[in-house]
C-alpha cells in the first residue's frame, strides 16, 4: 500500500498533516511488522506502522 503512495505523505513537514499516511496504514496488512521494525531500529522520523515518532516514543516508554 505505501509503495503506491507519495513518500512525502509519510514524512510530513513539522506541523504538517499525518492523516493521509495514517489512513494508508490502517488498511495495510503489514502494519504490525512495519511498526515493529521502526521500534527495533529507533526510526526517528516519519509515520511507521500508523504511528508518528511521538506516538512510538510513548510506546517505548511504556514498555520500559
Amino acid at each position: 500500500m505505501c509503495a503506491q503512495t507519495d513518500p512525502e505523505a509519510f514524512f510530513p513537514e513539522k506541523g504538517g498533516s499525518t492523516r493521509e499516511a495514517k489512513k494508508v496504514c490502517r488498511s495495510c496488512e503489514v502494519r504490525a511488522e512495519c511498526l515493529e521494525y521502526a521500534l527495533e531500529h529507533d526510526e526517528r522520523f516519519g509515520i511507521w506502522g500508523g504511528l508518528s515518532e511521538r506516538e512510538r516514543r510513548r510506546i517505548k516508554r511504556q514498555a520500559v
